[in-house]
């Protein structure tokens, strides 16, 4: 299950880079092919009136990260509590030397285990926790920061990949050990069905044993948390500035130039700070999973083309547009 799973996954992701990148040659033989693909990745105001066949609001944004929430928690809780059971990275405690129970008896059996695995098997608790960050900020200003207007729309293709996205993307951050959490997580359901609240009762938990493991992850993992920040803190203030402008715009469809923050050197800084907070992931994986990196390869190709055609249209819009700005990526694009 585990190798079919990983094989799903980057498939998946394959198949979903490719028509980006092919409709991003620059070739007249390919430029159907571009339209094609460009109609089902618009939303907002790069849509067109004329072009609002098959679409969804725009608010429906909610509901990616609704799923992403939900999802990125089952997954965080039933591998942070496989590792915590399973494969720590701390000795017990002296009281849990001294009570004896269960966990000593499952530390002896771990202590077995390849020291790699069990850092894989943390680091993926890691990622998931930063995952867990991300989306619920994501949440929270798609409530409360974005407002919406009535007629923004996007592609249904767009919400089905919107929907994708947010539930391959944190599975990918896990998957080399979601076997074994499937399995630990059956048991302990199972265990939980037979014996009920006598089961809850009985078990031992050690909040700074449970803590302790994550803080004996080693650097990469940290200084990818430091680059995943760095981006989440300018995303934040890229979409603070976005919703400040439908406030002060009221609802009706005038757009201003955003200014501000990232805004002043590209023209989609959220896009920008959402790359390196994948990058951030991508780091704090250690960079040897193939799953993770075709991961961050479609959040880069899937940005960069939206990014261009949102580039596009500020400067057909404005004539005023800033002529320092480009695209996404400072001093290239």
């Amino acid at each position: 299950m585990e190798v079919g799973l990983v094989g799903l996954l980057r498939t998946a992701w394959i198949a979903a880079i490719l028509p980006i990148l092919i409709a991003s040659v620059p070739s007249s033989r390919l430029s159907s092919f571009h339209g094609a693909v460009l109609e089902f990745t618009k939303r907002g105001k790069i849509m067109k009136s004329s072009s609002q066949k098959f679409t969804v609001p725009q608010k429906f944004f909610c509901h990616f990260y609704l799923v992403a929430v939900v999802w990125t928690t089952l997954l965080l809780v039933t591998t942070w509590m496989y590792a915590y059971k399973t494969v720590p990275l701390v000795y017990p405690t002296f009281a849990g030397h001294l009570t004896g129970g269960s966990h000593i008896f499952s530390w002896h059996k771990s202590h077995s285990i390849p020291i790699s695995y069990r850092y894989g098997v943390w680091r993926s608790v890691f990622l998931l926790l930063l995952m867990e960050v991300q989306v619920l900020r994501r949440l929270f200003e798609t409530i409360y920061v974005f407002n919406y207007s009535s007629s923004a729309r996007m592609h249904i293709f767009g919400y089905l990949t919107g929907l994708f996205f947010y539930t391959a993307a944190p599975l990918s951050l896990c998957c080399n050990n979601a076997l074994e959490v499937y399995k630990f997580s059956l048991n302990a359901v199972a265990e939980f069905i037979v014996k009920g609240k006598t089961t809850v009762q009985h078990m031992e938990f050690d909040w700074l044993e449970f803590v302790s493991s994550l803080l004996k992850l080693r650097w990469l993992q940290w200084t990818g948390a430091v680059i995943f920040f760095w981006g989440w803190i300018h995303q934040r203030n890229c979409h603070a500035i976005l919703g400040s402008l439908r406030e002060h715009s009221g609802q009706n469809d005038e757009y201003v130039i955003p200014h501000g923050d990232w805004f002043e050197v590209v023209s989609s800084p959220h896009y920008l700070a959402e790359i390196v907070i994948y990058a951030g992931l991508v780091v704090a994986s250690g960079g040897t999973d193939p799953t993770i990196w075709l991961l961050f390869g479609f959040v880069v190709s899937n940005l960069v083309f939206a990014a261009a055609e949102t580039h596009r249209w500020y400067l057909k819009k404005f004539k005023n547009y800033p002529s320092n700005r480009l695209a996404i990526i400072p001093f290239v694009y």
